[in-house]
């Protein structure tokens, strides 16, 4: 990539110094350049087959932000998740918890420490739960809806040990997974096998050590890692295990939820541009999180670092949001963005 290239991207996803007042200004022909060389790429990498569930690009879907019990409260989660249908993505964060009393440890679903010892396990409050879904969804056998629900894991610790309960745990439930033979080099991209489950974790090195680099070439990988951003700003490349790019919504909106002001059309070409590059790229995309409520209303038990303040000022960027194909809008507010999925044409 040229420097001129570079500085243009770079500028279209509020990347430089100085953000705050010169990307605004940016002359939207830029804008309109490297998204029009974005859209003629990426209609050549998708040409041919024809998509499905898999392709990047083909589907927006809720991801239930925080889909988990937090200090024994909404404990309902996962069930209104669930509940606003199929397809969707779902997040459960990971914690290693040892009990003082025993020295035994366990994956628990959790924000993270200190820990009760109370929080479940990935098995009783995820998979369990789903079981009934996927069993229909294996009987159905309706591969063109698959996958039905995608796991977007968030380990909130990496120890060697943690990740291999968790490998273990994935092996007890593999005719449910998407699942892709190990190649022979990182750039050795193997199709993907379709199942009703997709398994995502995250971009840090010790997971693909873990989750890719020790399996033996001709096995199977169960879960998919996140690429990492590169200084430039653009995507990493597609491996054959990393296969998406998770964002923070600060990419789009520097000044953060709570500061943002009016959605403007050059936020909106910082957004197609880097949904354009991620299916390029052959990545889904995801961003968090998208919320709008009263600051003054806790009852929901959400971050106020996600909340643009308001219901109509986040309905705006989720419509933009779909409008753009994000793979991925993880979200508190399940219900109300589905609505919204159901009613904001692509």
């Amino acid at each position: 990539m040229t420097r001129k290239k570079a500085d243009d991207w770079r500028g279209s996803l509020g990347l430089n110094a100085g953000y705050t007042q010169r990307v605004r200004r940016t002359s939207h022909l830029a804008f309109v350049f490297v998204m029009l060389l974005a859209a003629g790429a990426l209609s050549g990498a998708l040409s041919g087959a024809p998509p499905d569930g898999l392709t990047p690009g083909t589907r927006v879907l809720l991801d239930a932000h925080n889909s988990y019990p937090e200090n024994g409260q909404w404990a309902d989660r996962i069930d209104r998740a669930i509940g606003t249908g199929t397809p969707l993505a779902i997040e459960q964060d990971l914690g290693w918890f040892k009990d003082p009393a025993t020295g035994a440890a366990r994956s628990v679903v959790s924000h993270g420490a200190p820990f009760t010892g109370q929080e479940p396990s990935m098995r009783e409050y995820f998979f369990e739960r789903i079981r009934p879904i996927v069993e229909q969804a294996l009987k159905d056998d309706r591969r063109e809806t698959w996958p039905i629900v995608t796991l977007n894991l968030d380990f909130k610790t990496d120890e060697p040990e943690h990740h291999a309960a968790v490998l273990q745990l994935l092996r007890q439930y593999e005719a449910w997974l998407c699942t892709a033979p190990q190649g022979t080099s990182t750039a050795d991209i193997q199709p993907l096998t379709l199942g009703p489950v997709l398994v995502l974790t995250g971009e840090q090195d010790a997971q693909e050590q873990d989750f890719s680099a020790s399996v033996p070439a001709g096995g199977k990988l169960l879960l998919f890692g996140a690429v990492h951003k590169l200084p430039s700003g653009l995507p990493g490349p597609r491996t054959n295990y990393r296969r998406w790019w998770n964002n923070s919504w600060v990419t789009i909106e520097p000044e953060g939820q709570p500061k943002a002001g009016a959605w403007t059309a050059e936020d909106e070409a910082r957004l197609t541009t880097a949904v354009r590059a991620a299916h390029q790229g052959g990545l889904w995309i995801r961003f968090y999180t998208l919320d709008g409520y009263d600051p003054a209303d806790r009852s929901g038990g959400w971050s106020p670092g996600y909340n643009f303040g308001s219901l109509d000022a986040v309905r705006e960027r989720w419509r933009a949001a779909i409008r753009a194909g994000v793979d991925f809008v993880a979200v508190n507010q399940y219900e109300e963005f589905v609505k919204e999925l159901h009613r904001t044409p692509r």
